[in-house]
């Protein structure tokens, strides 16, 4: 994996984690706007919203980079309109990040011939 392709997915999994508390509390605020007079959702959908444009402007540059297979690619994008998606994101590309890293100190010590 180049340089530029971990930094793409680096990028994603930094986002995908406040994408995620941004909408549970756009939910959250939803509720309490429907049962209080506490109105904060015009504030947490613009934050959410600039956060979800941001996941999904990564996602496509990963895309393109990683050459994902539309499956994993839309599991991705599914798991951004999720609530809690993007923690499971953000874990499955830690592991993904994590194998790589291992996969290329293996190959740098000619333990692995790939």
């Amino acid at each position: 994996m180049d340089i530029k392709t971990a930094a793409s997915l680096h990028r994603l999994r930094l986002v995908s984690a406040p994408e995620a508390v941004s909408f549970l509390l756009l939910l959250v605020c939803s509720v309490l706007k429907r049962t209080t007079d506490f109105n904060a959702v015009p504030v947490m959908g613009a934050i959410h919203g600039v956060l979800f444009i941001l996941y999904v402007l990564f996602w496509l540059d990963a895309w393109n980079r990683t050459k994902w297979d539309l499956r994993t690619a839309a599991i991705y994008f599914v798991l951004s309109v999720l609530p809690f998606g993007g923690f499971f994101a953000e874990r499955k590309l830690k592991r993904a990040a994590e194998d790589a890293l291992i996969a290329s100190r293996a190959r740098r010590k000619d333990v692995v011939d790939a």
